[in-house]
């Protein structure tokens, strides 16, 4: 086991090396002078200059990413262009919100999906089935701009019932702790901060989790089905045992195996794709970090982020592979 996790870690040097040469390359593609960015359209060609002599973008690309992987190696994900701050320290103070985010749709995406693709598989052919199925296609084809957009005229504008944006009411004070907020406000006992944290954390989850909602829903039913055909399943049947008892412990823990691979990637890909949901419901996390620093052309937190992501996204496929052995006793790591 701890060879094989050695081996994937090793293995990981790679791909980093390939996402910060891909991100180093765009970035730099990408129309725009920081410097102007920063200095504003009013700034003298000298004024420009210097500041670009300052931040080194004058050196040469080899140069410049030599720079950057070095800085790297050493810890030091340098400093924003826009806010002079450590990315490091703005990350730290961000990434919270968006693992908040993250969990919080997967966990509702997880719970619905997988009850949904349950029942489908078990009354194939039903009026749920068709439903469900059918909602799950809206789900995938929908866009998550649009239904943000369309949760916040329903539900802010048009019913008043839930908060359009950010993470807490300016009226509700709270002590944070650890930066996640529906966590901190259990911690400190601030049943007040809990419930406005919440009613914020409705929307931009629902929307951010919509697409693994209904992803997890499809791989369910389809796997379940799969399963629930073999020989083991029929004679445990034969033999009386109760329903639940087949459905759950027989048939859906040897269906999880496909189940738990999309859970994996869709929870990589939330982590590092909440831009949309973010940028819509102006949510304090990375993917709205990101989107503001790439309209700033903020070069060095828009490679540094990426590559923090891409390292989460490898160390989220690791777990996912090593749950397998639960589901599955058989597995093997060499």
């Amino acid at each position: 086991m701890l060879k094989y996790i050695a081996k994937r870690i090793l293995l990981t040097i790679p791909v980093l090396i390939g996402v910060s040469v891909l991100t180093f390359s765009l970035i730099h593609l990408i129309p725009g002078d920081p410097a102007k960015s920063m200095l504003g359209t009013k700034a003298t060609e000298t004024q420009l200059k210097l500041l670009r002599e300052e931040l080194g973008l004058n050196d040469p690309y080899i140069v410049q990413y030599g720079n950057f992987v070095g800085k790297i190696i050493q810890g030091d994900l340098g400093e924003s262009i826009q806010s002079n701050e450590s990315i490091a320290y703005e990350l730290l103070q961000k990434l919270p919100a968006t693992i908040e985010l993250t969990i919080f749709a997967m966990i509702l995406a997880m719970a619905v999906g997988i009850t949904a693709g349950v029942i489908a598989a078990v009354k194939q052919y039903s009026w749920f089935d068709n439903i469900s199925m059918t909602g799950a296609l809206f789900g995938v084809s929908m866009p998550i701009f649009w239904l943000g957009l369309m949760m916040i005229l329903l539900f802010s504008v048009q019913l008043q019932l839930l908060p359009p944006s950010g993470r807490l009411s300016s009226s509700i004070e709270l002590e944070t702790i650890t930066n996640f907020y529906l966590l901190d406000s259990i911690l400190t006992w601030n049943w007040a901060a809990f419930k406005d944290a919440f009613f914020h954390l409705l929307m931009p989850g629902i929307a951010l989790g919509t697409i693994p909602m209904a992803i997890i829903a499809r791989m369910t039913r389809s796997s379940m089905l799969e399963v629930m055909r073999q020989d083991y399943i029929r004679t445990a049947d034969a033999k009386g045992l109760k329903k639940r008892i087949i459905i759950f412990r027989h048939a859906l823990k040897n269906a999880f195996l496909p189940v738990l691979t999309v859970i994996g990637l869709q929870f990589g890909f939330l982590l590092g794709g909440a831009v949309l949901t973010e940028s819509i419901f102006s949510w304090p996390g990375v993917g709205r970090y990101v989107y503001l620093s790439v309209l700033g052309r903020d070069y060095p937190v828009v490679q540094s982020t990426i590559l923090v992501i891409a390292i989460i996204f490898v160390f989220v496929n690791l777990i996912t592979d090593l749950l397998y052995k639960y589901f599955d006793p058989r597995i093997r790591y060499k």
